[in-house]
């Protein structure tokens, strides 16, 4: 038996997930301008556990993930984790009633690994593509990956990844992400 969040499928996940965030974001845009880091605790009940972080995590340290230790992974799992909730809520604090497109999916659900396409409309602009990297697993459909405009958020942190691991080890990137995610 498919545990309850397979039962979802991925673009309906996308769908149900974009659509709490931004009504409760215009619900209440005042109060998370005045206090932006009200937006990171939403981002977190309500994003993030559609979030795949291990895999995210593995994918951003690319040939670097064996350098890893078994102690030192949870703590680039959770560094990282943290400052994906501080990236996706600043982008969440610059919405103005845009309005979001879906596109056909990419991929097959069948195979366990799609692509669910958006855009978000700009006044005078062309639209921002908006693609979320989706694979079913045990707990079900999980992202693990986000590319916006076409540049994958997963691979742009990879170079930083590994310009820091190369510079100052692995304990080096801890210290990075940990100073990034207190400034």
């Amino acid at each position: 038996m498919l545990p309850a969040t397979a039962a979802t499928g991925p673009e309906k996940l996308i769908r149900d997930t974009s659509e709490k965030v931004i009504a409760e974001i215009k619900a209440n845009q005042d109060s998370y301008q005045q206090n932006p880091d009200t937006i990171h605790r939403l981002v977190d009940e309500v994003v993030l556990p559609h979030f795949d972080f291990n895999a995210m995590t593995d994918l951003a340290l690319g040939r670097y993930k064996d350098k890893v230790s078994g102690e030192q992974r949870p703590t680039i799992v959770m560094e990282f984790r943290q400052l994906l909730v501080r990236t996706y809520s600043s982008a969440l604090l610059e919405y103005t009633d845009q309005e979001l497109i879906y596109l056909p999916m990419e991929g097959s659900e069948a195979d366990g690994e799609v692509v669910v396409r958006t855009e978000i409309e700009q006044a005078g602009g062309f639209p921002i593509p908006i693609n979320y990297s989706l694979r079913l697993g045990d707990d079900g459909w999980k992202v693990f990956d986000i590319s916006v405009d076409e540049v994958s958020l997963v691979t742009n942190y990879r170079s930083s990844f590994a310009r820091a691991i190369k510079k100052d080890g692995v304990d080096g990137l801890i210290k990075t992400l940990q100073d990034r995610n207190q400034e």
